[in-house]
């Protein structure tokens, strides 16, 4: 195309025959469409609508973590399942309602987009933010080293869960406030960020050796409490991850080997 002008030409006519020219190509560009949304297989439920006793901390969806941000892809705090990893939960929850505890859950489903937050955040040595709380014993170069950090999460398979014991009555836990003292996640309760659960022996998702299902220096109230999670959450068919005590997934998940995407709020549900 060759757009042919005249010294004679005023400014403003040049610049209508330069429009003018350029309409076709305009006309003739597709348009842009905005990917959508990936959806949830209609496998999938929020689990508050299974069993609402369920208490549900939802920590990726504040700062509260050891990130230190909100987390791609958690744009509601809840609980999405598997139906058959909520339906478990939910006879697991009915027998421990009648010996006064009720589950609180902190992460179910885990987007990839929030895995991949994970894997970029460690990758960056300079962000140490959260690990007075986190990881104070632990080199962040060594997190993948170590397992704490992996590039796929059985939580992106929808039949995997953390969660902890509370003793009902149960009152809420206070709100993180982002730039407050942290504790370490392996001092005593007493001193760790207040959590309304059971005492575990360190805080959810605490980067430590302590943090191991069955370790020898965790004993009395603290491996009870421990064993008491194992035993209820055994019984309806899930299986610990023996390096984090607060770690279960389901042994006959539906999605073993899908890795999903969709982001966590109701409009992912599919039809609902």
């Amino acid at each position: 195309m060759v757009i042919r002008t005249s010294t004679a030409r005023t400014p403003g006519a040049l610049l209508a025959a330069v429009l003018l020219a350029l309409v076709p190509l305009l006309a003739a560009a597709p348009p842009v469409r905005a990917e959508p949304e990936p959806k949830a297989p209609p496998e999938f439920v929020a689990l508050s609508d299974v069993d609402p006793t369920i208490i549900q901390e939802i920590r990726y969806h504040t700062a509260h973590n050891f990130v230190g941000e909100p987390v791609d892809g958690y744009r509601r705090p809840m609980c999405v399942l598997t139906r058959d990893a909520a339906e478990a939960l939910r006879r697991a929850q009915w027998k421990l309602l009648w010996r006064g505890y009720s589950l609180k859950v902190y992460d179910c489903y885990r987007p990839q987009r929030a895995v991949d937050h994970f894997v970029a955040w460690a990758e960056d040595p300079d962000d140490q933010r959260m690990k007075e709380e986190f990881y104070p014993r632990v080199d962040k170069a060594r997190l993948f080293e170590d397992g704490y950090i992996a590039s796929r999460s059985g939580h992106s398979r929808g039949s995997t869960v953390d969660l902890t014991l509370v003793r009902l009555p149960a009152w809420p836990t206070r709100p993180y406030v982002p730039g407050e003292p942290l504790t370490p996640c392996h001092a005593p309760r007493e001193e760790r960020f207040p959590d309304n659960s059971v005492d575990m022996g360190t805080g959810y998702d605490c980067f430590d050796t302590l943090s191991h299902t069955l370790d020898p220096r965790v004993t009395g109230v603290q491996r009870a409490n421990r064993l008491l999670l194992k035993k209820a959450l055994e019984e309806v068919g899930f299986v610990n991850y023996p390096s984090e005590w607060w770690h279960y997934s389901l042994a006959s998940e539906p999605f073993p080997d899908t890795y999903f995407d969709f982001p966590v709020h109701r409009g992912s549900l599919t039809g609902r």
